[in-house]
C-alpha cells in the first residue's frame, strides 16, 4: 500500500508541476529544478496551492521568503519527498 501511495504522490506532483510549466508530464523529470522548467515565483505559488488542495495538506511555505522555508523546492524530487512527508504526517 505504501508503494502505491508513493507512486501516486509522485505522479500527482509531477502532473501539477507539468501543468504549471505548460509541459507534458513526460517532459518533467525528478532531477529538474522549477527554474529548469520555466516556473516563476507565481507559478511556484500556484503549484503549492494545487499541491495543498490535491493532498489536503498545509505546505509550510512563505512566498515572501522562499529561501527560508522548511519545504524544499530545490528540485522536483525534493518537492515530491516533502509532499510525501506531509502526507505521511497527516495520516
Amino acid at each position: 500500500m505504501e508503494e502505491a501511495m508513493t507512486t501516486n504522490v509522485r505522479d500527482q506532483v509531477i502532473a501539477i508541476i507539468a501543468e504549471q510549466a505548460v509541459l507534458d508530464v513526460s517532459q518533467v523529470s525528478p532531477e529538474m529544478s522549477l527554474e529548469d522548467l520555466g516556473i516563476d515565483s507565481l507559478g511556484l505559488v500556484e503549484s503549492i496551492f494545487a499541491i495543498e488542495e490535491a493532498f489536503d495538506i498545509s505546505v509550510p511555505f512563505n512566498a515572501n521568503e522562499p529561501q527560508k522555508n522548511e519545504f524544499d523546492i530545490s528540485s522536483v524530487s525534493a518537492i515530491i519527498r516533502a509532499v510525501e512527508n506531509l502526507v505521511a504526517e497527516r495520516a
